[in-house]
């Protein structure tokens, strides 16, 4: 029997992130929101009750916690790249999509970002 693809997402997470390419922006973190979307291979985890079988979403939030810790980053593209990488290191992850939104830099607009895809 061929394993089913199946869907892990972390949505809206708002973190304070040392983001832009602006001297202002090296002042104070700003608001950002991060959306992931991944398609992950089934495995026996869920039928076993067992979250080392699964692709946990638990792992993907401390790890991206920890990539935005890390200091400064001057785009949103390198974070959308570096977070791609953490979830695509999991081998039963397929593919990740990832948006990252600032939300404060236009008053005019709610957000302003990019959304990457990559895969296998």
């Amino acid at each position: 029997m061929t394993a089913a693809p199946y869907r892990i997402f972390v949505r809206d997470l708002l973190l304070m992130v040392s983001i832009g390419i602006h001297p202002h922006e090296r002042l104070a973190p700003q608001r950002v929101r991060i959306n992931v979307d991944m398609t992950a291979c089934e495995s026996t985890g869920a039928a076993l009750d067992d979250i080392a079988g699964v692709v946990s979403y638990e792992d993907v939030i401390t790890g991206i916690k920890h990539l935005v810790a890390e200091g400064h980053i001057n785009l949103v593209e390198t974070v959308a790249e570096r977070i791609a990488e953490l979830c695509l290191a999991d081998n039963r992850v397929l593919s990740a999509r990832v948006r990252i939104e600032k939300l404060d830099v236009y008053a005019e607009a709610a957000s302003v970002g990019i959304e990457i895809e990559r895969g296998r």
